[in-house]
């Protein structure tokens, strides 16, 4: 798929953010937002692109090119001793599969996730308006997971379906369960449905090596990571 080709992504506009008010960080936004279907949108993940509700972006700083797209390569990927540990710590979890929907429940969890881990992403006070922008508006193919534990809610994902890979847009889980790995059994049950999906990649979003926040993402090895414009190998694990 072309982007100077093709009639629906030649349609779209791509203009750049002022530097947000916080830092000299921008963005460059793909508009309008109801023509960024799937197919679109699984062209514009590829080229670096991401979403947060049914805003479209990738960073796009004057002076840093610190933000890195990665994504696990399904078929090559092999478990790490600790990631075989945390699938069988949490192999009773129980699954199942959602259309996005506004669950008190979820955003309940939601809120206590955010304050036990995010606290000074000012994430901790978001309004159900703001939750429900953030994770239960899209315009492509989008599922909420949910992972339960002897009936109790234990973790909510968003997963985008793309024409190569899933898109794992966000993920929360339960804060006080102690010597869970939630975060990592999310990830490898991911990329098992995507070798149930027959797709090739799992795309992980945004990794800054400095961010001890985002260090997880290279433990999922192989890892691919869109540098100057091709997908290439990051050779960085923290195991």
């Amino acid at each position: 798929m072309n982007l100077l080709h093709d009639i629906p992504l030649s349609a779209l506009q791509f203009y750049l953010t002022a530097p947000y008010p916080c830092s000299l960080a921008r963005s460059q936004v793909a508009t309008p937002s109801f023509l960024i279907t799937t197919p679109v949108y699984s062209e514009l993940v590829r080229r670096g692109f991401r979403r947060s509700g049914t805003f479209t972006y990738r960073p796009r700083c004057d002076a840093c090119r610190a933000c890195v797209p990665v994504r696990v390569v399904v078929n090559t990927f092999a478990a790490t001793r600790s990631q075989r540990r945390a699938a069988r710590h949490h192999r009773n979890l129980e699954v199942s599969l959602h259309t996005l929907q506004h669950s008190e429940e979820h955003f309940a969890l939601y809120q206590r996730y955010q304050s036990a881990r995010h606290r000074d992403d000012g994430m901790e006070s978001d309004s159900p308006e703001q939750y429900r922008n953030f994770l239960l508006q899209s315009h492509v193919d989008s599922t909420l997971v949910e992972f339960r534990e002897g009936g109790m809610l234990r973790m909510v994902s968003l997963i985008d379906i793309l024409d190569d890979g899933l898109s794992s847009v966000y993920t929360f889980y339960d804060p006080d369960v102690e010597h869970a790995s939630f975060g990592t059994y999310n990830v490898l049950w991911q990329i098992e449905l995507c070798r149930k999906l027959e797709l090739e990649y799992l795309y992980l979003g945004y990794w800054i090596k400095e961010s001890r926040k985002m260090a997880y993402k290279a433990n999922f090895q192989p890892l691919q990571g869109l540098v100057e414009g091709e997908w290439k190998i990051i050779q960085e694990t923290n195991n």
